[in-house]
């Protein structure tokens, strides 16, 4: 690994979720992002394999496998967005504008560190980022069906036994079958514990702010010693549930809070305690990372590892799918389960296929679960930070 400069990495690359008034139980994942710069560049000195990501539909179990640690790469930062404009247009997502601007700026060290990157056809603007990411960095384009049914599960499973070949070329390793056992039960048992952690949004009062809630969903993809990392989640759980049952608590008649839409990482903090600041509380998301890609698991007795990964991933009910029921059937299960007043629908600038399922969303949302409904557009910038909270502020004054 040659001498690069970790400093200039640690502070510009990829913005931070705030740490500022964290209760203690939240601390160490308050951190995980930022000593995660440091450990990365630990572990690539010791020779580990390291794969980017930029989506949920990526099959993490192939990548824990081949030994490698998955890592996130989706830009946060609005900063390195104007270098991205210089080859991208301007009315895009600002996601894929931030990822790309870090790709090319060298300004997020997940990305430097990563040998390749795992990159999945779901929506226009990154399969054109894509072509031009290869450029910088190997790239393994993943085709996602448009379906979900017979032929689509039968695709992506092609995909995914085609990724687990590319890896092994890419790295000279085998991956065995065994192998990829042993990563299905590696990662349900992180997703159990994920959904565990979200439900306690289900009480009322809700025992964390939607920010804590975000942070810890997030975060948990920075936190690459995987056994430690399934540990602390274990106790973050215990302590939270353990300081409830130790309270006497009344019930709160604050509106509770269901934000949807677009992965919303690089505006949440200008969203989620606005909401709370206006008096309501966020106490689930359905977005990317949330129970939209933890609440189903892979089927650990398949004897074909390929088609279990491929079930359990196309369940996830994103807006880049056709006919994509299983969204709905998600969100009618969180907002009965968490007893949800108000749904926001949060859309980043140019997701075009979000912003188009909106109109789906708000008529499930009003007609069939009668509760209130906000649709929003937004990017990364701190420019609308006033505007939407005088949205959100009449919103929860309406609930």
């Amino acid at each position: 690994m040659e001498n690069v400069n970790i400093t200039k990495l640690y502070i510009k690359g990829c913005v931070l979720m705030t740490t500022v008034g964290l209760p203690e139980q939240f601390e160490n994942w308050g951190e995980a992002r930022r000593n995660g710069f440091l450990a990365i560049k630990k572990l690539k000195d010791e020779g580990k394999r390291v794969v980017g990501a930029y989506c949920t539909f990526t099959p993490t179990e192939i990548i824990l496998a081949a030994g490698a640690i998955s890592v996130g790469l989706c830009g946060v930062s609005e900063e390195p967005i104007p270098e991205a404009e210089k080859i991208l247009p301007r009315n895009l997502c600002p996601m894929v504008k931030s990822s790309y601007g870090h790709a090319i700026t060298d300004t997020c060290p997940y990305f430097y560190f990563s040998d390749i990157v795992a990159a999945e056809t779901t929506c226009d603007g990154k399969k054109k980022m894509y072509e031009q990411m290869a450029k910088v960095k190997p790239t393994h384009i993943m085709h996602l069906p448009n379906l979900v049914d017979e032929a689509g599960i039968k695709l992506w499973a092609g995909e995914i036994k085609r990724f687990k070949e590319r890896l092994e070329e890419f790295y000279g390793i085998t991956i065995t079958e065994d192998d990829i056992r042993a990563a299905i039960k590696d990662k349900n048992e992180e997703r159990a514990l994920l959904m565990e952690y979200f439900k306690l949004g289900a009480l009322n009062p809700p025992p964390m702010s939607g920010m804590d809630i975000h942070r810890v969903l997030y975060q948990t993809q920075f936190k690459f010693d995987r056994p430690a990392m399934k540990a602390e989640l274990r106790k973050l759980i215990d302590d939270i549930k353990a300081d409830y049952a130790s309270k006497e608590h009344e019930k709160t008649n604050r509106p509770r809070i269901l934000i949807t839409g677009s992965p919303i990482a690089g505006a949440i903090n200008k969203i989620a305690p606005a909401i709370e600041e206006a008096g309501g509380d966020v106490v689930v998301y359905e977005n990317c990372g949330g129970p939209r890609s933890n609440r189903w698991l892979v089927d650990e007795e398949n004897p074909d590892v390929y088609e279990a990964i491929a079930e359990a991933y196309l369940k996830i009910g994103c807006s880049c799918m056709m006919n994509n029921d299983r969204r709905i059937e998600l969100l009618d299960e969180l907002i009965d389960e968490f007893q949800i007043d108000g749904v926001i629908d949060i859309s980043l600038t140019a997701c075009h296929t979000f912003t188009v399922e909106s109109a789906r969303i708000k008529e499930f949302v009003t007609k069939e679960k009668g509760i209130s409904f906000l649709a929003l557009e937004t990017d990364y910038s701190q420019s609308d930070s006033e505007q939407l909270k005088t949205r959100f502020e009449a919103f929860i004054e309406m609930l």
